[in-house]
């Protein structure tokens, strides 16, 4: 049977080339390129903005805000991207909102199955991070990856007594454990404060003043970051995520007021000052 004959269901003549396009609506493929009618994440669309995570003196504390843009609009501002893993974990998200509840049920997927084995021990920060290194590089050797920067913390008892556990995950794998971490943006802006003035002896209320700095440079520098935060912390004794609230910001500088007065390399030495 000629082409012709079988119908434009079948065959389709795209540039001389004949593609076959017949079969189901999720396999078929038309000039090189998929027309399945589920198709993975190709652009973050949702998205949430840095997460600041340190290690104190009595366990690892987290701290994001609660915006999340769609596109460059701050369309939701109460979304909480800081969630407990199991008995000893947290874990902070940046980026894409909805692969982040995609990462959310694969950790209820572990975690049951941890709890349905019944033997007396349970995932601890470290086994979570390794399980999420494993879940991102795979993904991303599937290039249908979760696009995400994932923050896991915590406590849990080891050989050597309490053991505090700070970790970060990328979407394509890439993983490192550190005494802090900042993701998107912060990893640029609140990074060198950390650097200059974390020690691994601050109390909690340290460590706060400390994150909420971190916040506030965001927010003067970060179009995607919003005046809501939320902190959370971990300890032997378990997690905490406290309630989302507001700092107090200053506006009034010069540069703010009357950007166009000065040139834009004053302006940058004035804010940088």
């Amino acid at each position: 049977m000629s082409m012709r004959g079988r119908g434009d269901e079948f065959y389709r003549n795209n540039g001389g080339a004949c593609v076959d396009i017949a079969g189901a609506a999720d396999t078929r493929l038309s000039a090189g390129y998929s027309t399945r009618t589920r198709d993975h994440t190709l652009y973050p669309y949702v998205t949430g903005t840095s997460v600041i995570a340190l290690k104190y003196k009595a366990g690892v504390i987290m701290a994001c805000d609660t915006g999340a843009s769609y596109g460059s609009t701050l369309r939701y501002k109460s979304v909480e991207r800081i969630k407990v893993v199991g008995k000893h974990s947290l874990i902070g998200a940046s980026g894409e909102f909805s692969d982040f509840q995609e990462v959310l049920r694969y950790l209820d997927e572990l975690t049951l199955f941890d709890h349905m084995c019944d033997d007396g021990n349970s995932l601890g920060p470290k086994e979570v991070h390794s399980y999420l290194t494993r879940v991102m590089y795979n993904r991303r050797n599937k290039f249908d990856p979760l696009w995400n920067s994932l923050v896991i913390g915590g406590v849990k008892k080891g050989p050597n007594g309490e053991e505090k556990y700070l970790g970060m995950v990328n979407m394509i794998g890439t993983h490192y454990e550190e005494n802090h971490i900042a993701t998107g943006f912060g990893n640029h802006l609140a990074v060198p404060i950390l650097r200059a003035e974390w020690r691994v002896d601050m109390t909690f209320e340290e460590a706060v003043k400390l994150v909420e700095k971190c916040l506030l440079v965001l927010l003067y520098r970060d179009r995607s970051s919003i005046n809501k935060f939320q902190i959370a912390k971990i300890t032997a004794e378990g997690a905490t995520i406290y309630a989302p609230y507001s700092l107090k910001t200053y506006w009034s500088f010069s540069a703010f007021e009357n950007p166009s007065k000065d040139s834009i390399e004053d302006s940058m030495r004035r804010l940088c000052l």
